[in-house]
């Protein structure tokens, strides 16, 4: 009798244990068929400096959920971007302008994903800066400085007599911030006056070292997302766009994040120098994890856009963005 109770003892604790095993490897076997499980594998992205900042936040984030994804991104320049991505270098190029048509030829597939803006950034102890602040500086005169070189000293602009000279900086890098500032000028970047210098970075540092410099930057380089306020040693020339000699209140909104992003978004600030911010591909992407990047950023990745410093897309937008990866 006592080695018959033992014996079933024995069998309920082998059937509890092939339960409870069970249960486990059902578990598992549920968790396994999960994103944040199955997804993985590396992506490489090299490209643009106006795109790169909110590029690193989107992987930081995108990693959290699927860690068995490595996300590896380098900046050097839109130019950079499009080279590498139609060359197969990377997985994708980070590009700050339109894409061209000898590009388009070569099998450039492109995307939309946030947009910025670029404008223009002198010294903030700059001795005319007051007087730059409430008369702006319009279109065709930023056309006599940086294009046909009519404007060359500070006295000229602003109907001074010093004659100190307007040291002009510009991009030495191919490059979506100065192919669109270039085009708000009515010209290429080739044909922007200034000395050259690499990467936002570099314009944003030069400009704080030089008290008589003028350049020009990306939104992200001019203000601190974490204050919300422009970079200490850089300040904005407003752009007089009705051109009557004064910064109207309805132009006036480049002292914070918070009111120059809806400029952008809303169109008041024109269209160039603001531009959306792309991600190219030589060819639709194919790879699963890729196409996977890219939605989420289109998606759940758009609310890190506004604090990250960059204007949202359009829900239509994004619904015609998402038909071009989704197809």
């Amino acid at each position: 009798m006592k080695r018959i109770l033992k014996n079933l003892l024995i069998s309920i604790a082998v059937v509890q244990f092939v339960i409870i095993t069970s249960c486990n490897n059902t578990q598992k076997d549920t968790n396994s068929d999960s994103k944040e499980d199955y997804l993985n594998g590396k992506i490489s992205i090299s490209g643009a400096f106006a795109i790169y900042p909110i590029t690193v936040r989107w992987a930081e984030e995108f990693q959290k959920i699927h860690p068995k994804v490595k996300i590896d991104i380098s900046a050097g320049g839109a130019g950079k971007g499009m080279a590498d991505a139609l060359s197969q270098m990377v997985d994708l190029g980070m590009f700050s302008r339109e894409v061209s048509e000898q590009e388009q030829e070569k099998g450039a597939w492109w995307i939309a994903l946030t947009k910025d803006a670029v404008i223009p950034t002198v010294n903030a102890d700059n001795p005319f800066i007051k007087d730059l602040k409430i008369a702006g500086i319009s279109r065709e005169k930023f056309i006599k400085i940086f294009i046909t070189g009519e404007i060359s000293s500070w006295g000229e602009l602003c109907g001074d007599t010093i004659n100190s000279k307007i040291n002009l900086y510009t991009r030495s890098d191919a490059c979506g911030a100065a192919a669109m500032w270039g085009k708000y000028l009515g010209k290429n970047q080739e044909e922007l006056k200034g000395i050259g210098v690499f990467g936002d970075p570099g314009i944003a540092d030069a400009i704080k070292n030089d008290i008589y410099g003028l350049g020009y930057n990306n939104v992200i380089y001019v203000y601190d997302i974490k204050t919300r306020k422009k970079y200490k040693g850089i300040e904005v020339i407003p752009i007089d766009l009705n051109g009557n000699g004064v910064i109207d209140e309805n132009e006036n909104f480049y002292d914070s994040l918070e009111n120059i992003i809806p400029a952008i978004k809303d169109g008041i600030y024109p269209s160039p120098p603001a531009r959306d911010l792309y991600f190219v591909s030589k060819g639709k992407p194919e790879k699963i994890v890729v196409k996977e990047f890219i939605k989420w950023i289109l998606t759940e990745g758009q609310k890190y856009v506004k604090e990250a410093g960059y204007v949202q897309l359009s829900e239509e937008k994004v619904m015609n963005e998402l038909q071009k990866i989704n197809n």
